[in-house]
């Protein structure tokens, strides 16, 4: 393997239709020139959601054995991306691949939206998940999610920014990750993210205008294209900010063709526009 490229673990699901998990980490990811290997989680036919009779397979003890296998390897990484992961089994899986490939841990913890959990999820699970991001350097959760691990109830948006701030100050109590909070919105024209930069103790906020309807997918394309950013030596929250343009953009692209938002954003003809925004930034940290 290439010392001269990042190189990372994405461990998540393959939805064979809708365009989300590996299918949006992997493109974003490699076009941004970060050598992407895969742990599939699961298999599925299409993604849940409003999607009916899809078929599912659970790739647990395929985890093992490819684990197993990479340990007759001389296999590095320089991180590890978290998304979807179906179980608790999973979620120890992931601890090992983070003690055998010790790097930037970065956690998505996929388990709901809109105030609800996702099919298959419940309380222990976000407790477990919780756990799991006490080890991660960064976090994306939506605002539901962050509430399911806290414990915290959710109020539907508009949000009140005490009722957010107190979201993050919370979830920093818990953990020692910077934090990207998605799904925040202060009103009816407006929705972005929050940003808790642990070194600096900053939050920012940033918002764009809102794009009509609702959109499978967002938050694969939001968190891997802010891992890009991340991993490209960007600071947050100039990641952030690309990540939520790019997101957006993709957003409005989609909403422009009319398509049937189940199969996901349109992002792949918006790769350039995110690389035309990590290449002059790339290594700004430095």
């Amino acid at each position: 393997m290439s010392v001269n490229q990042k190189q990372i673990i994405a461990v998540n699901d393959i939805s064979c239709i809708g365009r989300c998990s590996l299918t949006v980490a992997l493109p974003v990811l490699s076009a941004a020139g970060i050598h992407t290997a895969l742990l599939p989680t699961s298999l599925l036919s299409t993604h849940t959601g409003g999607f009916t009779g899809f078929t599912f397979l659970d790739l647990t003890e395929e985890m093992k054995r490819v684990l197993a296998h990479w340990e007759t390897l001389s296999l590095s990484f320089d991180a590890v991306y978290s998304g979807y992961l179906g179980s608790a089994d999973q979620v120890e899986i992931v601890e090992q691949v983070m003690r055998d490939y010790p790097g930037y841990l970065f956690v998505d913890p996929v388990m709901g939206d809109c105030g609800r959990y996702y099919t298959g999820f419940s309380d222990p699970f976000a407790k477990k998940m919780l756990s799991l991001c006490r080890k991660a350097h960064g976090i994306v959760p939506n605002v539901t999610e962050a509430c399911m691990m806290l414990g915290e109830p959710y109020r539907e948006p508009p949000f009140e920014q005490d009722y957010i701030d107190s979201i993050l100050q919370k979830l920093a109590g818990e953990t020692k990750a910077d934090i990207v909070m998605t799904g925040v919105s202060f009103d009816k024209e407006s929705v972005g993210c929050a940003c808790l930069d642990r070194k600096s103790g900053k939050t920012d906020f940033i918002m764009r205008k809102t794009v009509e309807g609702y959109y499978h997918g967002t938050g694969d394309v939001f968190a891997s294209s802010l891992l890009a950013a991340l991993l490209n030596d960007i600071p947050l929250k100039d990641s952030a900010e690309i990540a939520t343009d790019f997101t957006v953009a993709s957003l409005s692209r989609t909403h422009a063709y009319g398509d049937d938002t189940r199969y996901g954003v349109a992002f792949e003809q918006e790769i350039s526009s995110l690389l035309s925004r990590i290449e002059p930034n790339r290594g700004k940290r430095s």
